[in-house]
């Protein structure tokens, strides 16, 4: 008998950025489980029309076995936007949309209905106008399951995670404990393993600092946090190299030795990934229960409603999401 087919929730994201659009262009193909849009509808048609792309709106049984995707039809949970869209104007009247569609997607997930969350991205400054404590999605669903997470970003065969997320430049060095990069670091080493099925991952740590620190001459997170840690870790026979300078850990002679790099913060590994990749990424949230994907880029306001997105990274983010639903249910039946 065949595998049940997985069931993959979207969010449209930003109402007046890309995401609308992009789903409609997800929709355009098959895909080998069942996606549902979390979206309004009608805005779901408005921007299927704008791109003078057919599509056909289901409403989601979620008591019906899941059914693989076909192209130009799609599933869809509502989540009405309360005032009238207009492509690239950000509207504080339509954030606590946003909010309901990530808290559908991530209660279908907890609770089973769903085997994996596909974002769009939003806009983080308008939730925040509108009273919103966000500061990414990542965070978010960290929240709503009260666990440690990880930031990973996938291009290719490049992985980069990072051991801070969101936060000011000046508030890192603060955040770099040993207790919290250790956590990072088991996080991530466990994630390569149960995920993506590496069964001895090799782990680059990056330096905090320039040189690495330059053996405490330009700083001591080095020789004072990192460096002890991933000596301890070592030990237990994880296989970490580092900490690496940053502006020599990425060239190919150094890559060719490791399955992910863990940056130390945000704008340290990312310029290189999205340099590598961009489009064409995919951010995932490792230390979930559940899998979560998302795209490698913005709501691109200036671009929406013009027909011009690229849907590249959407389309990445959704085949990851099935491929390691498919492993991950591979894993439980052996």
């Amino acid at each position: 008998m065949s595998a049940a087919v997985a069931r993959i929730a979207v969010t449209a994201g930003e109402p007046a950025g890309i995401g609308p659009e992009l789903l409609v262009r997800l929709a355009q193909r098959d895909h080998a489980a069942q996606l549902v849009a979390i979206a309004d509808p009608e805005l779901l048609l408005q921007a299927a029309d704008a791109l003078e792309l057919p599509l056909a709106i289901a409403a989601l049984d979620p008591n019906s076995p899941a059914t693989a995707h076909r192209a130009s039809r799609l599933c869809v949970q509502p989540v009405l936007t309360p005032r009238a869209v207009v492509f690239g104007q950000l509207d504080v009247g339509n954030a606590a949309s946003v909010i309901e569609m990530l808290g559908i997607a991530a209660d279908g997930a907890e609770h089973g209905v769903f085997d994996a969350i596909v974002t769009a991205p939003v806009q983080k400054s308008v939730l925040n106008d509108a009273g919103f404590a966000f500061s990414g999605h990542t965070e978010f669903f960290a929240n709503r399951v009260a666990c440690d997470v990880v930031m990973m970003l996938v291009a290719g065969e490049l992985r980069v995670a990072l051991a801070t997320t969101h936060l000011p430049l000046r508030a890192v060095p603060d955040a770099i404990r040993a207790d919290r990069l250790e956590r990072t670091i088991r996080i991530l080493h466990a994630d390569l393993r149960d995920k993506f099925a590496l069964a001895a991952p090799r782990i680059t740590v990056l330096g905090l600092n320039p040189h690495a620190g330059e053996g405490g001459h330009l700083g001591r997170e080095e020789t004072e946090v990192i460096v002890p840690l991933l000596q301890r870790l070592r030990a237990e026979g994880m296989d970490l190299r580092g900490p690496l300078p940053a502006d020599t850990a990425f060239v190919p002679r150094e890559l060719a030795h490791c399955d992910a790099v863990l940056a130390m913060y945000h704008d340290q590994g990312l310029p290189v990934l999205k340099h590598a990749g961009f489009g064409h990424a995919v951010n995932i949230t490792l230390g979930l229960p559940y899998i979560r994907t998302s795209v490698d880029h913005g709501t691109a306001l200036d671009l929406a409603g013009r027909g011009v997105a690229d849907a590249g990274s959407l389309f990445a983010a959704t085949a990851l999401a099935i491929e390691l639903v498919a492993r991950r249910r591979a894993s439980m039946q052996s």
